[in-house]
């Protein structure tokens, strides 16, 4: 095998988190971009992932490590590699053709042979008629391809996308991939490699030869997997969600449950600490999720990506739910799928009072942080606390940003669960009733 085109040799990267910690992004990550791949890199939202591919692009440094691109240390941006934004960052008062032409200019070529290199891009990107058209005057997916075309006009050795299809729907984004894979299998570019960055599994598993799937907190490399699916791939092909299960049982794991799964047990329920980055998800969404499981045609047990599927929910909006039901004893993630519990039926199947009870004796239990602040009121004389004093207790363990998210977390279940009041105003905690 030739060596690789891009390879990362433990890189790290930090950011100033306040005055009283730094913020680990990336944790000890290297892996390498072959000649004529296309490789995923998968993870949840604030993994680190749009992160690296600046990195590689060379638009950051890294704080340690060795980003290397054809054997050469990337110490900035580098000529042979193009990226493709998930916002369209067009020049709204300048025509497609101008737009796409902005990268020659900017390497100094001639006006001839950049209009000639841009029309040639603008009619492989399927814009041709275009030309003359401003970005106010073209659809999402359109505005997208003026992008793929700004980044192939400059005839790059590989392609860096950073979540290319994220803002647009659906049917706009299928299509715009279907033409991307044509042009890569056609070789009618001179890539020899594409790099990007997504949140969606189907995604990844229908474009890409590998699938880099990233830890959070700090971002590194949890698993790095092969597809050996010839193209064109079929989301209803049973080999195609059999991978698509993969990759859901890889980020549904957390690393010391990976061992009983190879064993063939099926592992504990997650378990936390009060310093734990729960997940962003409100009693709402987790009793929605219940109820679904627990209809009858599901007789309390899903494949993940049928709830994906069914609820309209992506990775970044389905995870955090399943998280805090597996937390809360409420189901059981293993494998791809999520299974309801007996306390989970119980709670789902209660009326409004009782289901405060329950969420209540749950929190207490199995959420070090509500238990703690329970506590804490409860043996103050006037059962009250600030929630700076909570605060300061979370910052020990995570950014000031995340602990305020996740303070105000655990404030809005305890409120759900009547197991303490809070005041915006005054940023008070008590046992009072609210009312």
């Amino acid at each position: 095998m030739s060596d690789p085109i891009i390879q990362l040799v433990n890189v790290q990267k930090s950011f100033k988190g306040g005055e009283r910690q730094e913020l680990l992004v990336l944790q000890d990550v290297n892996f390498y971009l072959n000649e004529g791949e296309v490789v995923a890199i998968l993870g949840k939202s604030g993994s680190g992932k749009s992160t690296l591919l600046r990195i590689i692009a060379g638009l950051i440094p890294p704080s340690n490590g060795t980003v290397y691109y054809r054997g050469q240390p990337v110490v900035g941006p580098v000529r042979g590699m193009s990226m493709v934004f998930q916002s369209f960052a067009l020049l709204p008062w300048l025509t497609v053709l101008q737009n796409v032409e902005l990268g020659l200019e900017a390497l100094g070529i001639d006006r001839q042979e950049r209009r000639e290199r841009a029309l040639k891009a603008i009619d492989m990107i399927g814009l041709d008629g275009f030309e003359s058209a401003y970005p106010k005057e073209l659809s999402g997916g359109m505005r997208q391809r003026v992008g793929f075309a700004r980044a192939l006009v400059v005839d790059p050795d590989v392609l860096l996308m950073d979540e290319p299809f994220s803002a647009l729907d659906v049917l706009t984004a299928d299509n715009l991939k279907s033409d991307l894979l044509d042009l890569w299998e056609s070789k009618k570019t001179g890539l020899h490699g594409i790099l990007f960055v997504t949140h969606n599994i189907e995604e990844a598993v229908l474009l890409a030869d590998r699938i880099i799937v990233f830890n959070s907190n700090p971002g590194s490399i949890r698993a790095d997997l092969r597809l050996t699916l010839a193209h064109p791939r079929s989301d209803i092909d049973p080999r195609f969600r059999n991978q698509v299960d993969r990759v859901y049982t890889l980020m549904t794991t957390l690393p010391q449950q990976e061992e009983k799964l190879r064993e063939g047990m099926v592992p504990e329920h997650v378990t936390i600490d009060i310093g734990y980055r729960l997940p962003d998800a409100n009693v709402a969404e987790i009793t929605g999720l219940l109820e679904t499981l627990n209809a009858p045609e599901h007789n309390g047990k899903m494949d993940l990506p049928d709830v994906a599927d069914i609820l309209s929910l992506n990775i970044d909006d389905l995870f955090p739910l399943t998280e805090l039901l597996d937390i809360l004893h409420f189901a059981k993630v293993s494998k791809g799928d999520i299974t309801i519990t007996q306390e989970g039926r119980a709670f789902v199947e209660a009326d409004i009072l009782e289901r405060k009870k329950i969420f209540s004796e749950h929190l207490k239990k199995y959420v070090p942080l509500a238990r703690h602040i329970y506590a804490q009121l409860t043996h103050h004389p006037r059962h009250r606390a600030l929630e700076e004093h909570f605060l300061s207790l979370l910052e020990d363990y995570l950014s000031e940003e995340e602990a305020e998210r996740v303070l105000h977390t655990v404030i809005e279940w305890g409120r759900y669960a009547e197991l303490f009041a809070y005041d915006y105003n005054s940023g008070v905690l008590s046992l009072e009733n609210p009312g």
